[in-house]
This record gives C-alpha cells, sequence and structure tokens, in this order.
C-alpha cells in the first residue's frame, strides 16, 4: 500500500482515496506573468511523477493545475511590457506548456484559468458572507480568521504567533479589516485596474479564494490530494482550508502534499522574488530537457534540492549511464531475440524493490538505487525482454523517453561486411538475420550485381 506523508498530521498515512481506483488531485498552477524559473519547474516535475506513479500502480488520476490569470505582478508586467494583459497571459502561457513539454511533464486533466471562474468565485464569497464568515468592508471582503477553528493547523501556527506578525500594518487596505489576521477574499478596484461587477462593487477576486473555487467546481467539495510548493503551506494554503471548509462543511483535502525548495549556490531558495533564479525557457537553450528533468526528479520530492552547474552535470553524466545501458540492452536484444525471450526470475524482484521504495511517499531517489542496481545486472549480460520491460516502466514514471539511437553509416558498411562473410559460407542463418536486423533498424539492402546498395527507409 503507498503510504504518503500528509503535511496536515506531519506522519505518513496509508493512501485511501475516496473512490476506490481511483484520485482526484489539486495542484497550484503559476501565476503567468513571466517564464517559469527552476524552482517553480521542480513543483511541476515532483507532482508530474506523483502523478505518473499512481497511475503505474492502476489508479486513474484527474489531475487538475490551475493558471493564475489575473493579480498585481500580472498587472503591473504588462504595463512594464507595453501590452494587453490578455497578451502578456497567453504568451506565458504558451511559454509554460512548451517548456513543461521540454521536461517531459504530462499534459493536465485540465489547466483551468481564474477568468473562466468569475461567476463562480463571486457565488462561493457570497455563501461565506451569508454565513457569517467573510464581511463587507468599503467595497473589500474579507474573510474572518478567528471564526474557523483550527486555522493554521496545517502551517503548524498558532493565533498568537500569527497576531504577532500582524501588528504593526497600517496600510489602507489593513485598515479596513475587523482583525489584521482577516484576509482579502475580493478587492476593489483601483483605477486603470480591471474589475468585474459584484453584489459589493467593481474589483477582482483574492489570490487565495481562486484556488478553492477553481479546485471544488472542477473535483467537488473533497479532493484526495493538494500540492505545491512549501512556501504555499502558508498563507495560501491554509487560506484555502479555511475559506473552503467553511463554505461546504466537509473536509477540503484529505492529503496535502508539499515539495521541497529549489536552493542556490549560497544555499539560499530559488525565487523571482530574491533575484536569483534563472527560468527553464533560458536553461532550455543549453540543457537538454531530459538532463534537467533527471535532475529535478532524482532528489525525494520533499528535499530540499541543491541547483548548479556541478548537480545539473551530475544528473547529465548518470543520464548517460542509464542510456548506454539502455542502447546496450536494446542492441543485444535485437542479436539474440531468441535468448531475450528466457524467463528472467530475477527481474520481478527489482520490480517489488523499486515498488517497495516508491510506496514509501514516492522517494525516488532510493527507487533510483534499486535501478541503477537492475542497470549493473543487466551490464553483467542479462538482455532479457523482461528487463526491458522493466527498465522502460520506471523511465516512463521518472519522464524519460529514449529515442532510438540512429546507425551510423561506418556501422551499417561494417554489417554488410560481415553479411557478406556470412553468405561466403553459406552461413545464411546469419546472412537473414543481419539483413532482417537492420531493416527493423529502418535499414533496406538491396543486392545488385555490383554489391550491396542500402537505403534508410
Amino acid at each position: 500500500m503507498i503510504k504518503l506523508y500528509n503535511t496536515l498530521t506531519r506522519e505518513k498515512e496509508d493512501f485511501v482515496p475516496l473512490v476506490s481506483g481511483e484520485v482526484k488531485m489539486y495542484v497550484c498552477g503559476p501565476t503567468v506573468y513571466n517564464y517559469i524559473h527552476i524552482g517553480n519547474a521542480r513543483s511541476v516535475v515532483a507532482f508530474d511523477t506523483i502523478r505518473k506513479y499512481l497511475e503505474y500502480r492502476g489508479y486513474a488520476v484527474t489531475f487538475v493545475s490551475n493558471f493564475t490569470d489575473v493579480d498585481d505582478k500580472i498587472i503591473q508586467a504588462a504595463k512594464t511590457a507595453n501590452v494587453s494583459i490578455e497578451t502578456l497571459v497567453e504568451t506565458y502561457i504558451q511559454a509554460f506548456f512548451a517548456d513543461t513539454q521540454a521536461l517531459g511533464v504530462k499534459a493536465a486533466t485540465r489547466n483551468p484559468r481564474v477568468l473562466e471562474f468569475m461567476p463562480e468565485i463571486i457565488a462561493f464569497i457570497e455563501v461565506l458572507v451569508a454565513k457569517d464568515f467573510a464581511y463587507v468592508s468599503d467595497g473589500d471582503v474579507f474573510f474572518r480568521v478567528k471564526k474557523f477553528a483550527d486555522y493554521g493547523r496545517l502551517a503548524n501556527k498558532n493565533l498568537d504567533e500569527l497576531e504577532a506578525g500582524a501588528s504593526g500594518r497600517t496600510d489602507t487596505v489593513e485598515l479596513n479589516k475587523e482583525d489584521p489576521l482577516d484576509f482579502a477574499l475580493w478587492k476593489s478596484s483601483k483605477a486603470d485596474e480591471p474589475s468585474w461587477e459584484s453584489p459589493w462593487g467593481a474589483g477582482r477576486p483574492g489570490w487565495h479564494i481562486e484556488c478553492s473555487v477553481m479546485a471544488t467546481s472542477i473535483l467537488g467539495d473533497t479532493i484526495d490530494i493538494h500540492g505545491g510548493g512549501a512556501d504555499l503551506e502558508f498563507p495560501h494554503h491554509t487560506n484555502e482550508i479555511a475559506q473552503s471548509e467553511a463554505k461546504t462543511g466537509h473536509t477540503f483535502a484529505k492529503y496535502w502534499l508539499h515539495n521541497g525548495f529549489v536552493t542556490a549556490a549560497d544555499g539560499e531558495k530559488m525565487s523571482k522574488s530574491l533575484g536569483n533564479f534563472k527560468t527553464v525557457h533560458d536553461m532550455l537553450q543549453a540543457v537538454d530537457g531530459q538532463i534537467l528533468r533527471f535532475f529535478l526528479v532524482s532528489q525525494h520530492y520533499r528535499k530540499p534540492l541543491a541547483f548548479s552547474d556541478d548537480t545539473v552535470k551530475d544528473a547529465e553524466n548518470n543520464l548517460k549511464k542509464i542510456k548506454n545501458a539502455y542502447d546496450k540492452l536494446t542492441f543485444e536484444i535485437a542479436q539474440n531475440p531468441v535468448a531475450a525471450q528466457i524467463p528472467d526470475q530475477e527481474i520481478d524482484g527489482f520490480r517489488q524493490d523499486f515498488i517497495k521504495e516508491m510506496d514509501n511517499d514516492f522517494n525516488i531517489s532510493n527507487g533510483l538505487t534499486v535501478f541503477y542496481e537492475l542497470i549493473k545486472y543487466i551490464n553483467q549480460g542479462n538482455f532479457s525482454m523482461e528487463a526491458r520491460s522493466l527498465f522502460e516502466e520506471i523511465l516512463s514514471i521518472i519522464g524519460i523517453q529514449f529515442e532510438p539511437e540512429e546507425m551510423l553509416d561506418a556501422e551499417i558498411e561494417q554489417l554488410i561486411a560481415e553479411r557478406q562473410i556470412a553468405r561466403e559460407n553459406r552461413d545464411f542463418a546469419l546472412s537473414d538475420k543481419i539483413r532482417d536486423d537492420l531493416k527493423a533498424q529502418g535499414i533496406a539492402l538491396l543486392d545488385t550485381p555490383d554489391g550491396v546498395r542500402w537505403t534508410r527507409d
């Protein structure tokens, strides 16, 4: 049985989905005002790997990850670039799809955008106001934090700590609040900013309400897994829980998963706000997407991941070793297809060991250790179809796909020469095998009076 670490309880728990065999999963996506950076990509790849493993274990996963397409940062970025908000947003959404595809990320079941859900957001807030969990103040709507029991539990924070951190705030929005801890559900409009009509006047939604509405509208009042970066535990996910459960009266998410940060060379968290980030878009100009994917996936998702030229180079070297083993395995099976069909009793042991490690909170680090042991076993001369099947299963989970190597002209000429020798020795079985092997590689042979000619199919 899969066990996963639930941030809400700070314990590993047996994974029991709401509906047997099905998983409803929501992961917070990007605010689309720039290219995603390597820290954003870590979250995307981590939860993509978790999704792939759940599917490998037989679950039907409905995977939803949103785009925030209305936000202060988007408004400012559009002004700076002197483009419309719509143009800016669409540019970076398409860039997200291109960059994550290069990282081997499977398309989400759905990528909702905030602007698609404006009526639902307003209706959601109206329920909270009606239940007295929210109040209107000068065109803004705020959530009453102290009315919600266990607020801060997800981030392991109590109200006394939060009140101390909130003291001293004096901006206009803060002065509209009944309590410094309360957070905005709806913001009244400012001049020259986009706004939508609501029962409380023109304005736009607060950040936290957006994910609650999109998640519950698409997946229902209770979902199986909610994921995101560790920086979202507070306040974003904490506020999502409060407003969602206040509105529905039901548990919002059974399991909360959070990935660790990507750290820069000095150990500091990598982020746009600190200015120490590298965008995936820029990195893909110099680093193959498969290498970047392997770097991002090679550490347990909850642990910090150190980013440097050396750590990326290590990932590249390890991926080369994996590819070399796969190419060798594929070649040897092609050379000896009958021997490859002989059952290999050892492979299921490797498979069960890999599953055991991944079932333990998706421990990819230990899973890769098993993978390397499998590769060692293969390199000792165990070239079976069963070995290749497990090899490809693991590759699919970690999101790596190797393209078949195109044979070099010199390699083709060498095999043709070996085939000619076999024909002269009347070893027609070997001659036919070489011809068939080349055909499988897309190489067509034509025997002519002037010798053998070949072409690529």
